[in-house]
Formats: C-alpha cells, structure tokens, sequence
C-alpha cells in the first residue's frame, strides 16, 4: 500500500497545502459548522473552547482541523502524539509551557500510557496537575497550577479509549469519508497551490481513485505530476494521469495490490468467507492492525467487503472487480 507518511519534501508540501482559513477546508461541512458555533461562544464568554476528540480514518483532515480551531482561537497550538508521552514529566514539561488559551493536539491519543491518564484526568477538568515526588514514606504530592488550555485529541481507534477519558471531552465528532465531487475540489485546489498545469478529465480519475480521503488525493496528485513533469513537459492530462496510475499499480477503484491480496486471500483461501480477522491476517501475511486501520475501511466503503457476526466476507462486487465469477454459495465456478 501506498506509505502513509511521506519524506522530506512532501511532508513540507503537504503542510503547505493544509488550509489555512475555513472556507479553504474541503466537506465536513456539519463538523464545521458546530465547531464554529463552540468556538465563536467560547471567544463572547473570554473561554478556552471545551475539549475536543475527532475520529475517524488516517488522512481525512483531524489535524487540520485542530490547526484551524487554533487559528480561529487566535492562538498557538503544540503538537505530540498518545505514545510519545511515557512518564508524567513528560506531561508536566508540555503541560507547564503552554501559554492561556493555547491547544493541545494529542494525535494517536488511543495509544497513550495508561498511567498517564490519571494525571491528565484533573489537568482536563480542574487545570491542575498533581505529581508525586519521591518514592515510600518520603513520598510527597506537588500541585501545579496550569494556564486555561483546550485538548484536541485525534484518534483512529476510538473503541480503544477509556471511558473516563473520552466522557472527559466536551465534543466528539467523526470524520467521515469525501465525496468524488469534494476531493475533486481538493485536488483542484492543490494543483493551483502546486502549480501543476490539470486538465479537468486528469482530476476526476485521481479522485475517484483517491479512497475518498485528501492525504491520498494529495499524495497521487504528487506523484502523477512528476510523471508530466519527465514525460508531458509538466502538464498533466488523462492519457499522463493514467499511466501513472497504471505504472504505480493503483487501479480504476483506488485499490492497490495490498487490497488485492486481501481480497484474494479471502475468496481462493477462504471461499470467499466468513473468515475470522486473526486467520484472514495470516493468509494474507499482514498484521490484524495494518488489515483494520488500512485496507478494511476503503475496502468496506466501496462495498467489497463486509463484515458479519461470523467473519469478513467478499462481497460480489469483488468478484466481479477481480475477473472472478460468484454464485450463491460464494464459491467460486
């Protein structure tokens, strides 16, 4: 599969195409909308916004989001990550540096240590961290008092966080995956940003083969631009487009052989399923996280899989995607 971070220089151009402003953020529009609404009542009462938890599929814009609810906030935002901060003065350090009113971006927040729940827990509700100093009978606790902040915490795995934690954030929202239509706008967009030469029939075959998802679009944008850059004289047109595809083997679907193989896996090995996660893993030679976090939910949107009671299941559209003939029985004739 196509990697999901990228070196270097895109990872610069990928910051440098995140908007910047609000009417530049492509789809989620109910998201925006109530995101504006906390913000805008939080500035009329001089208050931090609650805290917030996004969730939803790698790539689909919770980073971005929190960039602009700082930007809307009028104030700096830190970033780390859940599996970065492994002892409580780890917590304290970030903690103890943020200005009034700054926000907190806790990406990957399921993957936070569980001891370190228990000092964010008051640092959330009270902005107060309570450390304990020293170990045995000279033990002591320290209270520090913490300036008035908001936590933005992204997940992909929501499932996985603790009941207290997540009952701790004020509002919750999912991101859901683009329409064609909006991740044809966000390439489009992209490209001025990037100023690459696209032909219209160029951005509608990235975008259908984009996994509803900008990071993808973005990325594929990338790549087929540097094919017209050595082979078009920079202009990128839909025969150009499609070679590149072809030759990066993302098929007219968006699937890459990554998803192919879990499909053949499934249908040659397992007749098509019901398969449970942990065996269709290892036919598949790939880890049950890597088949949840990237291949099943692209795979389940477009409707080649489907996941029942008793397993994961190939539907017919992936028969017919793969050349394959189906019968009732998921059997193959």
């Amino acid at each position: 599969m196509l990697p999901q971070k990228t070196p270097g220089g895109d990872q610069i151009l990928d910051s440098s195409l995140r908007p910047k402003q609000w009417a530049d953020y492509v789809g989620q529009e109910k998201i925006k909308e109530n995101l504006k609404i906390i913000i805008t009542a939080a500035k009329q009462r001089s208050q931090s916004p609650d805290h917030l938890l996004f969730y939803g599929n790698s790539g689909l814009g919770k980073t971005t989001l929190a960039h602009l609810v700082a930007l809307e906030m009028g104030k700096k935002i830190r970033m780390t990550s859940g599996p970065a901060i492994e002892r409580a003065g780890d917590l304290a350090a970030i903690l103890t540096n943020l200005q009034e009113g700054d926000v907190l971006f806790l990406d990957e927040i399921h993957r936070m240590h569980k001891s370190i729940e228990e000092y964010i827990y008051p640092a959330m509700e009270d902005y107060k961290l309570n450390l304990i100093l020293g170990k045995g009978p000279m033990a002591r606790t320290m209270e520090l008092q913490l300036p008035h902040f908001t936590i933005i915490g992204a997940t992909t795995r929501p499932g996985l966080l603790s009941a207290p934690l997540r009952n701790r954030f004020g509002g919750t929202f999912q991101l859901n995956f683009y329409t064609d239509q909006d991740i044809g706008k966000i390439i489009q967009r992209s490209a001025g940003l990037l100023n690459i030469n696209i032909q219209p029939d160029a951005i509608e075959i990235i975008a259908k083969r984009s996994r509803f998802t900008p990071r993808v679009a973005n990325r594929l944008l990338k790549r087929v631009r540097d094919f017209a850059q050595v082979k078009n004289n920079g202009v990128v047109t839909k025969e150009i487009t499609l070679h590149a595809l072809e030759s990066l083997e993302v098929d007219s679907m968006g699937l890459d052989p990554g998803d192919i193989k879990i499909l053949l896996a499934l249908i040659e090995k397992f007749d098509g399923g019901p398969v449970g996660l942990q065996s269709l893993a290892a036919a598949a030679m790939e880890e049950e996280d890597t088949i949840l976090d990237m291949y099943e939910p692209y795979l389940m949107q477009s409707g080649f899989l489907e996941r029942t009671p008793k397993g994961r299941v190939a539907s017919k559209l992936a028969y017919a995607h793969l050349g394959l003939t189906y019968n009732k029985t998921g059997n193959l004739v």
